[in-house]
């Protein structure tokens, strides 16, 4: 919050009590699917109302399970959570399953988020008509591009669904991920993926973009603003298709 950012995401039973990555923890006490144990539903309410004290009331926080948990471990943890004005909850369930999305949007108080795994207008339609999710988070370099991701973002907006474009790339997928949600009117936040503010990722651009008090400067130059450098040009691996 010092560097002016104003929310973090985070997934609050990612890691295990002792440590370790819960997709590879042995404890059987430590299961993302199926009823959480009354440890991890305690463990995830003390670790976020911890980062709701210490940021206040002004910090938004999300909550970020990957589509790693099921329906009846989202709604049990998302109802857990509610107290504490958790700003949306990111991909509670798998998106391959609207139902399952919409049983976590009609027992939890928070706004669902989903979008990184769910492709082109025709993927998010059925979501958008159930209200199962409230953001959209599309990303531009999986789901059709810029032409078709402002599509997505315009269809949304008839839903009343905000945006938070899903980027954790380099300087290029951030250049032009910039560029539509500077057009959109159903913008909420940008992500700032901590891969993307790493030396050897931003010495991939021509140009450095970097948050400043929590907020980028649209980018200016031509096009959507960015080139590849030519240290990225001379390390690419070169294919030849004849």
């Amino acid at each position: 919050m010092a560097q002016g950012y104003t929310a973090i995401k985070v997934d609050p039973i990612g890691v295990t009590s002792d440590g370790k990555w819960a997709r590879e923890a042995s404890n059987p006490d430590w299961k993302l699917h199926g009823k959480l144990s009354a440890e991890m539903v305690r463990t995830a309410y003390e670790r976020t109302a911890a980062m709701r004290e210490a940021g206040g009331k002004d910090l938004d926080i999300i909550i970020e399970l990957h589509a790693y948990t099921d329906a009846i471990t989202a709604v049990q943890l998302g109802k857990a959570l509610e107290p504490l004005n958790i700003y949306y909850y990111e991909e509670p369930v798998h998106p391959l399953n609207v139902e399952n999305m919409l049983e976590v949007r009609k027992n939890v108080n928070i706004p669902i988020a989903s979008g990184e795994r769910i492709y082109t207008r025709w993927g998010y339609r059925e979501f958008l008509e159930k209200h199962a999710i409230q953001v959209i988070q599309p990303d531009l370099t999986n789901t059709g591009g810029i032409s078709e991701v402002k599509k997505i973002c315009d269809m949304a907006n008839i839903y009343d669904a905000a945006v938070q474009v899903h980027v954790c790339g380099g300087p290029i997928a951030t250049a032009a991920t910039l560029q539509v949600e500077t057009v959109i009117p159903n913008f909420l936040i940008h992500e700032v993926h901590e891969g993307a503010i790493k030396k050897d990722m931003v010495e991939l651009g021509k140009y450095t973009y970097q948050p400043v008090n929590g907020a980028y400067d649209i980018p200016t130059q031509p096009g959507i603003g960015q080139e590849l450098s030519e240290k990225a040009i001379a390390e690419a691996v070169v294919f030849t298709f004849k």
